[in-house]
């Protein structure tokens, strides 16, 4: 039975890095950094994202529904583990949110990644309809993803379009 707490620190302290799940879930690492984990976790994803890149569009596709759905078990089991949903050091979620918004990229240049991880982040921080609604009425693993899920198609919905209506 897992004790709730609202101690950041002590949820922190229940994380072992040695239990792959804890791993996955934190971004490798990214999201224990002290300011702005969700912002770290979005960068670290960004290396991963560009080894995808040499993936056939499927593959690409196949290997991010795999992070969802393993996504899911992973945030869940190591929000249970710390005692706190969604502490702000599982970034899990952001690893998937970017690696949506990026497969709208519309030319495989920095300027336009840099653009998606803006608004990206934009959108994870500020959570506007229909993304506040998932983060509040959606619970468990799939409520700790599915707004970041969501702020990514939104984003790479931006990105195409500016990319086809205004490029840089």
């Amino acid at each position: 039975m897992t004790i709730l707490t609202r101690d950041k620190d002590v949820a922190k302290s229940r994380l072992k890095m040695s239990n792959p799940w804890h791993l996955l879930a934190t971004g490798f690492g990214s999201g224990l950094l002290p300011w702005v984990p969700g912002t770290w976790g979005s960068l670290a994803a960004i290396p991963f994202w560009w080894a995808m890149t040499f993936l056939p569009l499927q593959i690409y596709s196949l290997v991010v529904m795999l992070g969802i759905s393993l996504g899911v078990y992973i945030c869940h089991r190591t929000a249970k583990d710390m005692g706190v949903h969604d502490h702000g050091s599982i970034v899990w979620d952001e690893f998937i949110g970017m690696w949506i918004t990026l497969m709208a990229l519309p030319v495989m240049a920095w300027q336009w990644v840099a653009a998606g991880f803006v608004i990206f982040r934009i959108l994870d921080m500020w959570k506007p309809w229909p993304i506040r609604w998932f983060d509040r009425n959606v619970h468990g693993g799939m409520g700790i993803m599915v707004d970041d899920i969501i702020a990514g198609i939104i984003s790479a919905g931006i990105l195409y379009y500016l990319g086809h209506h205004w490029p840089l």
